[in-house]
């Protein structure tokens, strides 16, 4: 299955609370979209590994994703190693993403940053021919893949965008698959302890953060991304 676009998050839920609008726009234009989480979470404070597999095959499902992997690296401890590099270039090239949307390269948890270091050097190292990788042991060698564009998604750190997505049109279906987190979030029956992220001023927040990115371009709500390559447009006209 070849993918348009696939989004790399450190934790399960990582895309959604960052990026999930633009795959929902994406996915509703008939294009292919996918989320491969590079850990299980198994190091969060609050649920366990299989609700957080259980919330992750529910928020796929309200995001119409084609595709959900889990690269089970270890949480707390993701670095650009050989091991963990190889396994992301697996992936590019068995999925060959056009787009590829990575993690922060600064945030507050130090797995973000460090996994948009790895999925930055993996998308690049993944289209030289002299790296040899097989999607299972024993299957044919596979062919070297670079993806078209590599895009980090902003996410609890405030980054100046270099460009906007308008998500106004899904926000609502956006915040549906934030909260098919159960464990993760808000709840005022939950017996778990408090978290950083579990607070009800935290999902005010997440509003409040895509309204401040949406107001930048002139939209209600938005994303916002960083890039290292300039973006390129054929005319001013696409530009508003």
């Amino acid at each position: 299955m070849k993918l348009d676009v696939l989004a790399f998050g450190a934790h399960p839920d990582d895309v959604e609370l960052s990026c999930s609008g633009t795959l929902l726009l994406e996915q509703k234009r008939g294009h292919r979209v996918g989320i491969a989480d590079l850990t299980l979470g198994e190091l969060g404070t609050r649920g366990d590994v299989e609700t957080r597999r259980e919330e992750a095959e529910k928020s796929s499902a309200i995001l119409g994703l084609s595709l959900r992997i889990n690269l089970e690296l270890p949480d707390g401890f993701i670095q650009a190693d050989r091991s963990s590099i190889l396994a992301v270039i697996r992936v590019l090239r068995q999925f060959q993403p056009d787009v590829v949307l990575a993690p922060a390269l600064e945030d507050r948890h130090p797995d973000h940053g460090r996994a948009g270091d790895l999925v930055t050097e993996a998308c690049f190292l993944a289209g030289l021919a002299k790296i040899e990788t097989q999607w299972q042991p024993g299957e044919v060698p596979q062919q070297p893949w670079r993806p078209r564009a590599l895009h980090q998604y902003i996410q609890d750190g405030f980054l100046k965008p270099d460009f906007v997505v308008d998500i106004t049109s899904v926000m609502d279906q956006r915040m549906q698959s934030i909260l098919a987190y159960g464990t993760q979030f808000f709840d005022p029956a939950a017996p778990a302890p408090n978290t950083y992220i579990s607070s009800p001023e935290f999902l005010e927040s997440i509003k409040s953060r895509a309204r401040e990115m949406g107001r930048m371009a002139g939209f209600l709500y938005g994303e916002g991304f960083t890039t290292r390559r300039v973006p390129g447009v054929k005319s001013v006209l696409d530009l508003f």
